[in-house]
């Protein structure tokens, strides 16, 4: 039930700035350890580092990314059947500030813990957080849309600043000072979100549909069983020295594209759904598939583009030199800027009954995503003499990722919330997080093509991949509109 004080936020219900600041800084803690990672995981051993090559540590970056993901599903399982989205968020917020504060300290083994409570964290508050969202809202409340990319800018907020905090300790004074003070910007979010709670009305306070006993008890064996299994093999490997990085890229490789397809085949099955609501989840399916092939490029920001900020690419400006995460920051400033412009520009379509249907604003999205490969390929040809390449070259990437990134992704968080049939609504977030789960997957295995192709035949490669699949859902939108019924 949406909250009585409705207009108090900028016309919007006075628990979006609750959740705005919640998530705000959530994001200021995972993109300022986002920002080092990448380039922690190849500083040498003796250096205090982990020592990977930097194809490997970007499969490694991209597969972290997939499981934090993953565990979107669970999170919002959890959320949906015994929790309710509100308790979520906060125990997801603990563990997140948990894993940073374990990546602050010098130790190899506490390294990959936090990383791992860090995901697990991820995967209870990030559905959940923007269920809640949803819930501010009647479901045919036109401020929705408003609200969603309201919200969208918390998290450039936070990611704006973080590198250029977190990223310039990381790189300047120290790797663990930096990742200590993400988990201090992750209490700063908690706090918040604790003292806000009185604003959110009674949206997100109970489980959407609560799981019996029995259910409970079943789910707990599966899950004890699978990690206990997953504990086993991993533990055997190392025993009999032939646990590897690369290993645990393909298996989460394969489980990011298996565990989707199941997923929505069980939730579709459900025979409690009406026709309606199964149409919608066939058209989500179209919305699936183009949002992991676009987070497959997208989130390579923290990564290969990353690594060729770090090393191709000039980091001074009239003599005044930064550190290479700082790029971490260009994609959301682009989008602080332009948020307002696309909210909007929406509105303004739609009053004259001229806004785009989703399945078009997605093709487009597919289309700029590829284009900014296409620019990264000329990029890397500048560089291919060794010579250090303007940093306008990233600017210009960032600048073409951000439009095609406004195009598709806080329309596809919105569009989530109306296609999913209320007792979903969470695990069908969850599901639409699982697509960036999905495309970084995809993206470990992809990175590993850098040893076989010429580094600017790679970019080619999958910008012209995202291009041909957003023609494609350009061709085949008014079918996709035919399945959503009267959701736009």
């Amino acid at each position: 039930m949406p909250p009585e004080d409705e207009h108090a936020f900028f016309g919007h219900p006075r628990g979006l700035a609750t959740l705005f600041m919640t998530e705000m800084w959530e994001r200021f803690s995972f993109y300022g350890m986002r920002s080092l990672l990448v380039l922690f995981l190849a500083v040498p051993v003796d250096q205090g580092g982990i020592g990977l090559d930097t194809v490997t540590a970007a499969s490694v970056y991209s597969v972290y990314n997939s499981l934090i993901y993953m565990l979107a599903i669970p999170g919002g399982w959890i959320a949906d059947r015994l929790w309710g989205a509100r308790r979520a968020v906060l125990i997801g917020g603990l563990i997140i500030m948990g894993g940073h504060f374990a990546l602050a300290v010098p130790l190899s083994a506490l390294f990959w813990c936090g990383l791992l409570l860090i995901a697990a964290g991820t995967g209870l508050l990030k559905p959940n957080v923007s269920a809640i969202v949803g819930q501010l809202y009647h479901e045919d409340d036109a401020r929705r849309d408003g609200g969603f990319t309201i919200f969208y800018m918390a998290i450039n907020i936070g990611s704006f600043f973080a590198p250029l905090v977190i990223g310039t300790v990381g790189q300047n004074v120290s790797w663990h000072l930096g990742f200590s003070l993400a988990g201090v910007g992750m209490a700063f979010g908690l706090v918040q979100y604790v003292l806000g709670r009185k604003h959110l009305g009674r949206a997100g306070e109970l489980p959407g549909r609560p799981a019996e006993p029995a259910v409970r008890r079943r789910v707990l064996r599966l899950a004890g069983f699978w990690a206990g299994a997953a504990a086993v093999f991993f533990t055997v490997d190392a025993l009999l020295d032939r646990f590897s990085v690369h290993q645990v890229v393909n298996i989460l490789g394969v489980i990011g594209i298996a565990l989707p397809a199941w997923y929505f085949t069980r939730l579709r099955r459900d025979r409690e759904l009406t026709v309606l609501e199964r149409s919608r989840m066939s058209a989500f399916m179209w919305f699936f598939i183009a949002a992991a092939i676009f987070w497959m490029i997208y989130d390579q920001s923290g990564s290969t583009l990353s690594q060729f900020a770090n090393e191709s690419t000039d980091l001074s400006i009239f003599g005044f030199h930064f550190p290479s995460s700082w790029f971490n920051s260009v994609n959301p400033l682009f989008i602080i800027a332009l948020a307002p412009v696309f909210a909007w520009l929406w509105q303004w379509l739609t009053l004259r009954r001229r806004n785009p249907s989703s399945p078009v604003k997605f093709a487009v999205g597919l289309i700029l995503i590829g284009a900014s490969f296409g620019l990264m390929g000329l990029a890397e040809l500048a560089a291919s003499g060794g010579e250090l390449v303007s940093p306008l070259w990233l600017v210009g990437v960032y600048f073409v990722q951000t439009v095609a990134e406004l195009t598709l992704s806080p329309v596809g968080l919105s569009l989530t919330t109306k296609l999913a049939p209320v007792k979903y609504i969470s695990q069908m977030l969850g599901l639409w997080f699982l697509a960036t789960a999905t495309g970084d997957a995809v993206a470990g295995w992809t990175t590993q093509l850098q040893r076989v192709v010429s580094a600017d035949a790679y970019f080619y490669l999958q910008g012209a991949l995202a291009a041909l699949c957003g023609v494609a859902i350009w061709l085949a939108a008014s079918r996709i509109r035919r399945l959503m019924g009267a959701v736009n």
